[in-house]
């Protein structure tokens, strides 16, 4: 089993134990959640985290179809986190994500 706080953190290079800023990183998880929501992926009520207990497979029932949240959340959460400076790879960053969007929100409408 994968967190997805710890698997979040990994990605942004904070490591597992170190939980100084994960009051700040739940925050942003929670708010990229609801943007899923939104989108239709996850479920239907909504998801959200409170720690390192909340496992992938908590919230993507189907993960070969869905894998692509985890690349999703970790950009958003990235942009909002901690941002790159440079405008080039926030642009890279920003169209990472709405292609990721549309892809996700086109499989969340063929479930």
């Amino acid at each position: 089993m994968t967190s997805i706080l710890n698997s979040i953190k990994k990605m942004i290079g904070i490591p597992e134990d170190y939980q100084h800023f994960d009051a700040d990183i739940i925050m942003h998880i929670n708010s990229v959640l609801m943007i899923l929501t939104q989108l239709g992926v996850g479920p239907d009520d909504g998801f959200v985290i409170t720690g390192a207990n909340e496992q992938w497979s908590d919230y993507i029932t189907d993960s070969k179809k869905l894998e692509a949240v985890k690349s999703y959340i970790y950009l958003k959460v990235r942009l909002l986190f901690d941002p790159p400076t440079s405008s080039t790879i926030v642009d890279s960053f920003n169209r990472q994500i709405n292609e990721l969007e549309w892809r996700l929100n086109v499989q969340a409408e063929s479930k």
